[in-house]
This record gives structure tokens, C-alpha cells and sequence, in this order.
């Protein structure tokens, strides 16, 4: 393909948004990179590098423990979480990811599901010892983020951790000048995930690599 895969995905986002659809998007992008069409702009062949960062210096270990990855697409940052040993289960809503996720990693040790984040499954409330979050809250649009943020709080068990990944944008920045997706996150936004027994214990800002004027937000939280 030829034509940016930005463009495509924003133009392909805007039809569903027209039609008051604001996640049917996802499946259309989705069906429409397995077909060749068009090309999903973060579906990286690899985990995400802050994801893999983390892991290097944290150095988690999964064994008798449950993960769940939020928006998991095609399945790379699922795969690394598995490998550190943990049950893992992975979710998006659109079934052509999933349907790609299992193509690009036949033997894999993690389940990958279709479920909408808008609408979780009610035992995943508070089921997860590690809960991994990479730009899906700013794939919805700002009037959905407070709902799609509470569901992905929610997710954290006690003594559990929370990653998020997003991009970043300035807290006076106002919500009509954001033409998205994607609609990065305030810090406002960011430390929002946190709750009355879910800590925010680190918070860093970085340049993207492909691009130093984008900076990413990388947050961790425990819940007591």
C-alpha cells in the first residue's frame, strides 16, 4: 500500500463514528489489513518497547499468576507476557485480530478472546495480578476514556499491578483541537487509573523513537 496507514485508519474510523459506532472501527481496520487493504499503524511485529522495557527491569514473574492485556490486535505484547510465565489472557473487540493474534502464534500459551472493554465480563472484576494496558483507552473517543478507564482499573486483584502505555499530549490542550484517533492521554487522564486502593507508583514521560515530538506516557500501579 501506498497511502499512509494513518490516514487509512482515520478514514476508516471516521465512517464508523459517523455512524454513532465509535469501536466498530476496530473490526473494520482489522478485516481490512487481513485482506491486504490497509496496514494497522501499531501492530509493531513485536511487543511494545516500553512494555519490553519494563519487563527487562522488573523482571516479573508470572508463575501461578493471571494477566489480562487490554486491546491485545494481533497478539505480540500477550506473547511476551506469557513467556514470563503467566496465565494469560488476551482481548480485543474486534474478531479479526483475535482470528490474527492466533494465526501469527499457533502454539501460544495465552488465550485470546473477543470481548468489548466497554462491556467486560463480570469475573474479570478484580481477577488479574498483572492487568497490561497499551493505547486502547486512546482509541476512544475523550467522551468514552472515564468508562473505559474505570473497566480497566476494575480489572486489577488485590496486590495486583497496572501498566499503561499511551501517548501523551499537554493537559491545557483542549479536546476540540485533538482530531483523533488517536486521542492521547492527559496526565490528568493517566492519573485517573488510580483509585482509593490502586496506587500510582511511577509515572515517566518519553520521546517516541520514530518520532522525538511524540512523547509516551508509561505508568505502573498496585492495588493494596
Amino acid at each position: 500500500m501506498s497511502e499512509d496507514p494513518d490516514v487509512v485508519s482515520r478514514r476508516i474510523a471516521s465512517e464508523s463514528l459517523e455512524r454513532d459506532d465509535p469501536t466498530g472501527w476496530f473490526e473494520n481496520l482489522y478485516a481490512a489489513a487481513a485482506e491486504g487493504s490497509a496496514v494497522v499503524p501499531w501492530d509493531r511485529g513485536t511487543a511494545h518497547q516500553l512494555l519490553a522495557e519494563w519487563v527487562q527491569e522488573s523482571v516479573p514473574d508470572g508463575a501461578d499468576k493471571t494477566a489480562l492485556i487490554v486491546g491485545a490486535g494481533t497478539g505480540w505484547d500477550a506473547e511476551l507476557i506469557a513467556d514470563r510465565g503467566y496465565d494469560t489472557t488476551a482481548f480485543d473487540i474486534s474478531p479479526s485480530a483475535i482470528e490474527t493474534a492466533h494465526r501469527n502464534h499457533p502454539d501460544s500459551k495465552a488465550h485470546y478472546r473477543v470481548a468489548d472493554l466497554l462491556a467486560p465480563p463480570p469475573d474479570w472484576h478484580h481477577a488479574f495480578d498483572l492487568v497490561v494496558e497499551i493505547y486502547t483507552v486512546q482509541a476512544l473517543p475523550i467522551a468514552l476514556q472515564p468508562e473505559a478507564v474505570k473497566h480497566v482499573a476494575e480489572f486489577v486483584a488485590p496486590g495486583g499491578t497496572l501498566l499503561v502505555i499511551a501517548a501523551a499530549r499537554p493537559d491545557d490542550q483542549p479536546d476540540e483541537d485533538i482530531q483523533g484517533p488517536p486521542w492521547p492521554l492527559t496526565r490528568a487522564t493517566v492519573k485517573s487509573f488510580a483509585t482509593a486502593d490502586l496506587r500510582l507508583i511511577e509515572l515517566s514521560q518519553s520521546p517516541s523513537p520514530a518520532d522525538a515530538n511524540v512523547l509516551r506516557w508509561r505508568a505502573e500501579y498496585l492495588r493494596d
